[in-house]
């Protein structure tokens, strides 16, 4: 059989395989399960050196099924990427429909194949698609796959990039995360790991058709640090607890105190804001940032838009500091408390440079894409319409990341480049090693990226309602 005979076959046997009726036929059949894993684990490669690679060997048939009879070799490799991602993606269903059955859970969890689940997506071409995500959060509906999974840090590691990222399954990565948790057996194997992603999501309000994540996440934490099982959370796992813990209390006394003293509060965190802006224009960073943490610790809890600032500034500091890590927690509190959720497009440039730094290139791509399109709203400080040379180095950054990001970058680095009448085609176009955001930090008006409220727009204004 050939690749695209392949995908014909597993796309019917997918839509067979659906049907509780019909499922045993399919099952009786043992090569299907593990031919199932074999094409969603080499499926890219498969295509590449099957079709893609060789431009003079590629069969005829094959070129008019991909291009509807419209000739051309860019035409037939964008379709070839394009076609490639739907045999992972319909393998990835396939096998979801044994993985709803806990007895073929042993066969699917091996090792092998579940580290590579996080890293399948369907690219930009098909972003929302079925993802080896959708299939993690099937098999942790089980305790054997809660189990295996558990044993491996790096699934949970990529599990908390998705979370902090502007993926089209960031809300199944942070399900998995509190599936992961709530089990008592293995919360201890993960925990540690899982809460600091978790943390800086618990102010989400809603995401997509689910509302009040952020209390789920809290109560969800809250029950996992408490469960007296060894080996116990580190002690920087239970003071990000008790943060959140802290947070929920100190919003319930502001609802009691004074108009008078919340503003008093929030003047004082206004003016220790002006202070961070300014250490940080004179490049005295982590001063900077230990002012805005100070304003933070003012600014009350209902202040939201004001709170997102203050966060999204002092990942900026952060960056600047060289601490990627602490920068994509700040920026993603920022996003979570950003009205839209997760389009704050400073928040989203910050977090995409932090990412950069770290070399996750699709959480940074995802990022800087979004960055761009909030950009390219008419009034934002840094639309095309008001060059900007932040928006110029996102806009570099993002043609970077997607060649990191090709879906066969690995399959043309391993075999080789395209080869078309016996030349070589550079398919992989290398960029330089430096980060794209080098020079990007500061803003051209000299105000190196920070955030002031705007007059008269909502940012620090008396907020007389209660």
């Amino acid at each position: 059989m050939t690749w695209v005979e392949h995908m014909v076959a597993i796309r019917a046997l997918y839509h067979l395989a659906s049907y509780d009726s019909i499922f045993p036929f399919v099952a009786s059949h043992e090569e299907v399960l593990d031919i199932s894993i074999q094409l969603a684990s080499s499926s890219l490669e498969i295509v590449y050196t099957l079709f893609y690679k060789y431009v003079d060997a590629r069969l005829s048939y094959h070129r008019d099924l991909l291009t509807g009879g419209m000739a051309g070799i860019e035409m037939e490799a964008n379709k070839a990427e394009e076609w490639a991602s739907q045999l992972q993606c319909w393998s990835l269903q396939l096998i979801n429909c044994y993985a709803l059955k806990p007895e073929f859970l042993p066969v699917i969890c091996t090792p092998e194949f579940l580290t590579e689940l996080p890293g399948m997506w369907g690219g930009l071409v098909h972003g929302n698609s079925f993802a080896g995500v959708g299939l993690l959060r099937t098999i942790c509906h089980h305790k054997v796959g809660r189990g295996a999974v558990a044993n491996f840090p790096g699934i949970v590691e990529a599990l908390c990039n998705i979370s902090r990222s502007s993926d089209e399954w960031q809300y199944t990565a942070i399900e998995i995360l509190l599936l992961l948790l709530q089990d008592s057996r293995i919360c201890h194997k993960v925990i540690n790991t899982a809460v600091p992603a978790l943390v800086d999501l618990a102010e989400i309000s809603t995401l997509g058709n689910h509302e009040n994540l952020g209390d789920t996440i809290i109560n969800v934490l809250q029950k996992c640090v408490q469960r007296r099982r060894r080996p116990v959370p580190t002690i920087h796992t239970k003071e990000l607890v008790e943060e959140v813990q802290n947070s929920r209390k100190r919003m319930e006394l502001e609802k009691n105190m004074l108009n008078e003293d919340l503003h008093v509060n929030q003047a004082a965190a206004f003016f220790i804001m002006l202070e961070g802006n300014s250490l940080l224009t004179s490049g005295n960073s982590a001063d900077a940032a230990a002012r805005y943490s100070e304003a933070l610790a003012l600014c009350p809890m209902r202040l939201r838009e004001e709170r997102a600032i203050l966060y999204s500034n002092r990942a900026q500091c952060y960056i600047l500091l060289r601490q990627p890590m602490e920068a994509i927690s700040d920026a993603t509190r920022a996003l979570c408390l950003h009205n839209p959720l997760n389009r704050d497009a400073k928040s989203l440039c910050r977090r995409s440079q932090a990412y950069d730094m770290l070399g996750l290139a699709k959480e940074c791509l995802l990022d800087a894409i979004l960055f761009v399109n909030e950009c390219y709203q008419t009034n934002h400080p840094y639309s095309p319409l008001r060059p900007h040379k932040v928006l110029e180095h996102a806009e570099k950054l993002v043609k970077k990341q997607m060649d990191a990001t090709w879906l066969f970058r690995e399959a043309a680095i391993k075999h080789g480049g395209m080869i078309c009448q016996g030349e070589a085609i550079d398919t992989c176009g290398e960029y330089a090693d430096h980060s794209e955001w080098e020079t990007a930090s500061g803003g051209d008006d000299g105000n190196d990226g920070i955030e002031e409220p705007t007059e008269g727009g909502g940012g620090w204004k008396d907020d007389k309602e209660r």
